[in-house]
């Protein structure tokens, strides 16, 4: 069944090749699709015959976003905390063992349920494609079982024990590390596609965290890394140095870890609804694309420090305050969350591609940063299936 998406005013496909700039700008377009992959990108007026079509009526359409970095296998809220944290608390890693907690007393059911619950809140604002992590149980069965759960809804699966060190163990965090790089590692790695591990002040230092990467390594698992969000630490460089695809955060940079993004091949995922919920320091984005830092933009949903799913809000807030332009924002929250997955894929439009898009209640890709706030997807097609 192949249907023909056409009167597009303003059509991103992230490949220069098939349009204007860096976005691949094609106007006045088309988009083909055949079963779950894009067929034909063109001129709405030279759209070969399909069996269905929808005219998009002068909108623009883009690729669906690609949220490279969530934490939604959880129970509980934290909303205490956070009108706390903005009474003038600031926020530490600490907080999470109030979301461990509900989370080890949460059923698979009541865990599963959560899940799809903020999946289909994120669909609706355009996401396409998510990774998310464990972290929230911190003992061997409760992270194998958040991995077995979120892997039922991503290949994108993230075994993230070594998110803070487990209550259990606070007088040992080295007896920790062990149970993260042995009993718990050989139960969740079956589930996973990356290992991941929160490298800051308060979780896990430099020699813990290679320790960590390097065992999830051994297992086939590929690292990323929460790096550098609370202050200056050995995170970012960590990341270059063991292969990470991405380094998550990515708030407080040294000029050497800038140098170290920029000659290697790890993503800089920024999450800007981090800083938005924490009233932190923001992420430079500037500084990292000048170089040629390949930048991500995710949503980093949790439900302490950046309880949103909307990637158009992290859009508006990289345009804002993180010194990106429109194109820079939307590339990142598509292609730029696609080369932190590692993926090919997804993020783009182009033929072969996967058909994955988001149908915008407006005439350009600008509106997600000039109209904050505002819900402009109007339609999402996953897997060539209409979807919203």
């Amino acid at each position: 069944m192949s249907t023909a998406i056409i009167n597009i005013s303003s059509l991103v496909t992230n490949d220069p090749s098939l349009g204007e700039g860096p976005l691949g700008l094609v106007q006045d377009a088309a988009v083909v699709i055949d079963g779950d992959r894009v067929a034909w990108i063109g001129e709405s007026s030279k759209a070969p015959a399909t069996d269905n079509a929808v005219d998009a009526g002068g909108r623009a359409v883009i690729p669906g976003f690609v949220d490279s970095h969530s934490h939604l296998v959880f129970a509980g809220d934290r909303t205490a905390e956070f009108n706390a944290r903005m009474s003038g608390r600031s926020y530490s890693a600490g907080g999470i063992r109030t979301t461990v907690a509900a989370t080890r007393a949460a059923t698979d059911e009541e865990l599963e349920a959560n899940l799809t619950r903020y999946l289909s809140e994120a669909l609706r604002q355009g996401t396409t494609t998510f990774e998310t992590k464990s972290g929230y149980g911190l003992t061997t069965h409760d992270e194998a079982r958040a991995l077995r759960i979120a892997a039922a809804h991503t290949d994108e699966v993230t075994y993230l024990g070594a998110h803070i060190v487990a209550p259990e163990f606070a007088d040992d965090p080295d007896g920790y590390v062990s149970l993260v790089t042995g009993e718990m590692l050989d139960a969740c790695a079956p589930h996973a596609r990356w290992v991941d591990v929160f490298c800051e002040k308060g979780a896990f230092d430099g020699d813990q965290a290679r320790a960590i990467l390097e065992a999830g390594k051994r297992h086939g698992l590929v690292p990323r890394v929460h790096a550098n969000q609370l202050g200056h630490g050995p995170g970012v460089q960590l990341a270059v140095e063991v292969g990470a695809a991405s380094a998550d955060h990515c708030t407080h940079l040294t000029d050497a870890d800038v140098d170290a993004l920029a000659q290697g091949t790890t993503v800089a995922t920024l999450l800007p609804g981090a800083e938005f919920s924490t009233r932190a320091q923001w992420p430079d984005a500037r500084r990292l694309l000048d170089v040629g830092v390949t930048v991500a933009l995710s949503t980093d949903c949790n439900p302490g420090s950046s309880f949103t799913s909307s990637m158009p809000f992290c859009v508006a807030l990289a345009v804002r305050d993180m010194g990106m332009t429109p194109d820079e924002a939307v590339w990142s929250a598509t292609a730029g969350g696609a080369a932190a997955l590692r993926r090919t894929d997804i993020g783009r439009l182009t033929p072969g591609a996967r058909a994955d898009l988001a149908l915008l209640d407006a005439p350009s890709h600008v509106h997600l940063a000039y109209r904050p706030g505002v819900p402009l997807v109007s339609a999402v097609w996953r897997r060539g299936v209409r979807e919203l």
